[in-house]
């Protein structure tokens, strides 16, 4: 079973994001409202992905990228943003910081489904060999 990290402090949009990606089966959603909560998930559990908010109340989504691609556990966990956030430069700053991949908001289900299916595909399961 996958475990999958949502973290938005918007409690509709984490609950919007995990309905999109129901289709995906076999998969353990934990979700976290803030920068320093998923910080603290994180570090107490193992995870599949995460699909991170850019813009957050306390510790904001580029820190936690940083902070994710600092640790050597973490360095390849995939790490999809969903931003309200959508010009270039917001692009550039997380996909430099070490994010997988960017999704402005809004996008429809479908689009989040098959990034988030792209980004767990076996090839890129951390610590797995390919199937």
């Amino acid at each position: 079973m996958k475990r999958l990290l949502i973290v938005d402090d918007s409690k509709l949009m984490r609950d919007m994001v995990a309905a999109c990606l129901r289709p995906l089966g076999a998969v353990a959603f934990e979700f976290a409202a803030t920068g320093l909560e998923a910080i603290e998930r994180l570090a107490l559990a193992q995870f599949d992905m995460m699909v991170l908010d850019l813009n957050m109340p306390d510790v904001g989504g580029v820190e936690v990228v940083e902070f994710v691609r600092s640790q050597d556990r973490l360095r390849e966990l995939p790490i999809l943003i969903v931003t309200t956030r959508g010009d270039d430069d917001s692009r550039a700053q997380v996909l430099e910081a070490g994010a997988s991949s960017f999704l402005p908001k809004p996008f429809a289900p479908a689009e989040i489904l098959d990034e988030v299916r792209r980004l767990l595909a076996p090839a890129r399961a951390i610590g797995r060999a390919p199937a």
